[in-house]
């Protein structure tokens, strides 16, 4: 797991589901069910700044796909 370090706690670790969405939840807990880590962790902050960086088109990936004609 790719963790950023940073003196804030808690640390969080960011979540994918099947849509592509991301969701930042706590390190300390297992995600629920349809979520799974995308091995990024850190302080809120930081992982809110990877989200920003990964998630650029925050449409559900049905909704793509379909627009796309898929």
């Amino acid at each position: 797991m790719n963790t950023i370090r940073s003196d804030s706690l808690p640390e969080f670790q960011i979540l994918v589901n099947d849509e592509e969405q991301h969701a930042l939840w706590p390190l300390d807990r297992d995600p629920p069910a349809g979520w799974t880590p995308a091995g990024i962790s850190g302080s809120r902050e930081a992982c809110l700044v990877q989200v920003a960086a990964r998630w650029t088109d925050i449409r559900p990936l049905s909704l793509r796909r379909a627009l796309a004609g898929e």
